[in-house]
């Protein structure tokens, strides 16, 4: 795991190469603490950086950039290759290797580059990677990017230079840099509270989509200067996800629950190869729990694993996680967090993150990167679970709304909105209190308050898929918020482009495959893990998994108003049920009680009006009201108001 960072220059006269790379590379440090090279080719304006975290193979040998044997290619690499040990042996049956100088999976890389073609290798990948190559031959430079996402590439033009990094704070660090907040971006921002691939909040700089290569043809005369590469697909996730759907697996249960542990196990067998100490994240759910146990059960060791907890009532998983890992026999630790602790972290996230970014579990993943990051140097997680089979509440509830919604006339759906609406969260949550001790486990969530209210908001929508873009939306008209602005079009909003699926929970589980989850869950995880120098790895993102996930019938992924239902049934062969089973909660901190109580201050200097008027680009009406009804506690607008307070942070920071 590193940070990668270069540019084309088409600047006529001096460049000052190793100064500007030097300063590119520099702002990469956190990811890649252990070493750093550069490698410039000034005839053809090329310039390549690294820094690297020493995973596998720790000796010089491992050093970018490298070159391949032939000497045709260069590469900066980031990410793992898995499989490179299989890879490694094919090339070597087939006599096409050449002497190796050490054991990186960079240098495989590189030899079935050379061997079989870029996207030939590509597509034999697997693994998380984003990566840069230099063809000398042809004079060509590559972007790469893994098929789900995990790891992130930014590029774009400034001036008559091409730029390219894992993070926009190395673009920032070129002499070149002139970058322009995108009002457009922005408007996506506050809806998605995150900035969806293949925009950056910058004008002209873009993220690689998932999947893709993007080229930069040098060779052929100069290329049109700020004509951003396109990128093209090496891998499909429509086409793959439709042709596996059309393949549907048809075994029985136990057919399918052997298929899926011998599956699972593999991916996390290769995921455990590391020549540096290796844990996992644990939270006691069902996806990180999966993992854990299928880690401890190849590993001769007790495997260390890292839980952070919360004193607020409501907001701790520390004890599932602790019973679990009892019951596992891993080497366990926990650590409280107060409240002081998280807030401590928020100061860093413009920095950390670096671009505005408002999933606020952004704190507690931070936390424990940094808990795990005193003992091991790469975790594993859970991430992907829900997306691939079926885990979130979205999907869970939908049915059930529907069905028991789906007879009434507008006027009563309306009345059954404003009863619901006329009781604040926190009364809702005083009463689902008191009457726990007789509710059904099915029933009982944490906030019941805030659930009630999102169901109250989209008691008005009856197609499935309305529901669903309200569901994710957070502000529904942002062009109201952000001045000058009109949404750009989306993967996501451009049904031209979504797969014929009739189920209209498997088509919101495949948007949220190709957006929600590179964009913001391993976006969020990748910046908080490498912000202390830890590389992160998810199983579940293994393609192979991916493509049999999407071949599984729905009935496998829900059944008995349940998620995950396969998925449950491994673990079960682990862990027994009784640690398992609870209402589901997601990895959160209390922001919306903090808005009212420490966050007080630092909010409201955010969002003072004239700050807002004076810095240009949001509306401040609306936004007043919001905090005001947050406040008086009449309603929970923290996820809207966070949205907003990143923002501010995060221009507070770049200006």
């Amino acid at each position: 795991m590193c940070g990668i960072a270069g540019f084309v220059s088409f600047k006529k006269g001096d460049v000052q190469w190793n100064h500007c790379l030097l300063r590119m590379t520099a702002a990469l440090t956190h990811r890649g603490p252990d070493d750093e090279g550069e490698w410039f080719d000034a005839d053809n304006g090329v310039a390549l950086g690294h820094r690297r975290l020493s995973i596998i193979d720790l000796s010089n040998q491992g050093h970018q950039p490298m070159h391949s044997a032939c000497g045709r290619y260069v590469v900066v690499f980031n990410g793992e290759i898995y499989n490179f040990h299989d890879i490694r042996k094919e090339l070597e049956d087939s006599g096409a290797t050449p002497v190796w100088r050490g054991h990186s999976d960079t240098e495989i890389v590189l030899s079935a580059i050379a061997c079989w073609g870029l996207e030939t290798a590509v597509k034999r990948f697997v693994g998380m990677f984003a990566f840069a190559l230099w063809d000398r031959r042809e004079r060509t430079l590559y972007l790469v990017r893994d098929r789900l996402g995990e790891k992130p590439i930014y590029y774009g033009w400034m001036g008559n230079t091409f730029l390219f990094a894992s993070e926009l704070k190395a673009l920032r660090a070129h002499p070149e840099w002139r970058g322009e907040i995108d009002r457009n971006v922005l408007s996506l921002f506050l809806r998605y509270s995150y900035v969806p691939a293949p925009y950056s909040i910058y004008k002209s700089i873009y993220k690689l989509l998932p999947g893709t290569i993007a080229k930069l043809e040098v060779g052929r005369g100069d290329p049109t200067i700020g004509q951003v590469p396109a990128p093209e697909p090496y891998w499909h996730a429509r086409q793959t996800v439709e042709n596996r759907v059309a393949t549907s697996f048809d075994n029985n249960d136990a057919e399918a629950i052997e298929s899926m542990d011998s599956l699972l196990r593999d991916a996390v067998a290769h995921q455990m190869i590391s020549d540096v100490p290796l844990g996992a994240f644990l939270s006691g759910g069902v996806d990180s729990s999966t993992i854990v146990a299928l880690m401890q059960a190849q590993s001769s060791r007790p495997v260390k694993t890292f839980t952070i907890g919360f004193k607020e009532e409501g907001y701790n998983e520390a004890e599932y996680a602790k019973n679990i890992a009892r019951h596992l026999g891993t080497d366990h630790t926990e650590l409280y967090v107060t409240s002081a602790d998280a807030l401590n972290v928020i100061p860093s996230l413009p920095y950390i993150y670096d671009e505005p970014f408002a999933d606020s579990s952004q704190i507690p993943t931070f936390l424990i990167s940094q808990l795990a990051r005193r003992y091991v140097k790469v975790s594993l997680s859970g991430d992907g679970g829900d997306e691939l089979f079926g885990g979130y509440n979205r999907y869970l509830g939908l049915k059930n709304i529907r069905h028991a919604t789906e007879w009434m006339p507008d006027g009563v759906r309306d009345f059954i909105a404003r009863l619901i609406k006329g009781v604040s969260p926190q009364s809702w949550d005083m009463l689902f209190n008191k009457i726990s001790p007789i509710l059904p486990n099915k029933i009982k969530q944490r906030t019941p308050g805030d659930k009630l209210h999102k169901l109250a908001k989209i008691l008005h929508y009856k197609n499935p898929m309305d529901i669903y873009f309200s569901l994710i939306s957070q502000w529904e008209d942002p062009t109201y918020i952000v001045n000058d602005s009109l949404e750009p079009e989306l993967l996501l909003t451009d049904k031209s482009q979504w797969p014929l699926f009739k189920d209209s929970i498997q088509l919101m589980m495949y948007l949220d495959m190709i957006t929600y989850l590179p964009d913001d869950i391993m976006v969020k995880v990748d910046r908080a893990s490498m912000g202390v120098g830890l590389e992160s790895r998810a199983p579940f993102l293994d393609h192979r998994v991916v493509e049999f996930s999407c071949q599984i019938p729905m009935d496998m992924k829900i059944r008995n108003g349940q998620g995950k239902w396969l998925l449950r049934q491994v673990l079960y062969k682990y862990v027994p049920i009784k640690l398992i089973e609870r209402p589901k909660s997601g990895f959160a901190v209390p922001i919306d009680t903090w808005l009212r109580g420490p966050l007080k201050e630092w909010a409201e200097d955010l969002l003072n009006e004239k700050r807002l008027i004076d810095e240009g680009f949001l509306n401040p009406e609306p936004i007043y009201k919001k905090w005001t009804e947050h406040l008086s506690g009449r309603c929970n607008w923290q996820h809207k108001l966070w949205n907003i307070l990143m923002f501010q942070a995060w221009l507070e920071k770049t200006k």
